[in-house]
């Protein structure tokens, strides 16, 4: 036999595994599609797990919005929050409002395993920064603590960070942001500054990957920005040139 013939044939084993791959994968999601059919979690549609409809009443952050937090404000007046404290951020984004829909999904996502949802929920951010473009070199979750990531079993800020990257094709850096204190969830923490306090200082980078990146941070929801501005701090720290912040809803 040729040695040209000899030398391709494990290349093309290669190829052949991988298409094998893809075909029991697409007939595994199939077989699971027609055993546990999708449904909408807004209206209750079987299709897919949020519906084209239920996407497009997803109530909308709208303005006047403060030009950094996106925190809605009467008409002419000065954000408190930003006057309020030191914003690592260089801004702020959230499509929707942290209600109805949005929160059935995200509370999905986050509490009872609905991975898929990271797909539509990624969607959803990738058709908001067509829009309305924020500048960026790699994108980067917001980390989970090792003890908290080995109880849920998923980081979803991650899911959704690894889906927009697909979708936009932009890098996805995790590994380097680490959470390095075990702060009590946010959500206990009923006053912005108890949320700020909590986590101050939980945050670090371990290598140099970030250094003179354009960083756009992805979380799932933002309360009072104190989660990211943290992560922002810790960035900087690292040697990032830039830090925004982008989630798929806030709490208002």
């Amino acid at each position: 036999m040729p040695l040209k013939r000899v030398q391709s044939f494990p290349r093309a084993l290669g190829y052949l595994a991988v298409s094998l791959f893809t075909q029991l994968s697409q007939l595994k999601g199939a077989a699971l599609d027609l055993l546990f059919p999708r449904w909408c979690i807004g209206c209750g549609r079987e299709g897919d797990l949020l519906c084209e409809a239920c996407s497009g009443a997803l109530p909308r952050l709208l303005p006047p919005l403060c030009s950094r937090c996106s925190q809605p404000l009467p008409r002419g007046a000065k954000c408190p929050s930003c006057q309020g404290g030191i914003l690592e951020l260089e801004g702020l984004r959230s499509p929707f409002r942290f209600e109805a829909v949005v929160r059935q999904a995200i509370h999905h996502l986050k509490y009872k395993n609905v991975k898929a949802l990271a797909t539509p929920l990624a969607q959803l951010l990738a058709d908001y920064l067509s829009a309305n473009p924020i500048p960026h070199q790699v994108l980067v979750p917001v980390p989970l603590h090792p003890r908290r990531l080995q109880e849920r079993g998923y980081n979803q800020s991650s899911l959704l960070a690894q889906e927009l990257g697909r979708l936009i094709g932009s890098p996805v850096v995790t590994g380097s942001l680490l959470r390095q204190r075990d702060t009590p969830a946010q959500a206990k923490a009923t006053a912005a500054e108890a949320r700020r306090s909590n986590v101050a200082d939980a945050f670090a980078c371990r290598d140099g990957r970030l250094r003179a990146r354009e960083v756009l941070l992805i979380d799932d929801v933002c309360t009072t920005g104190a989660t990211l501005n943290s992560c922002a701090h810790a960035l900087k720290a690292a040697g990032a040139t830039s830090v925004w912040g982008l989630t798929v809803a806030r709490e208002i």
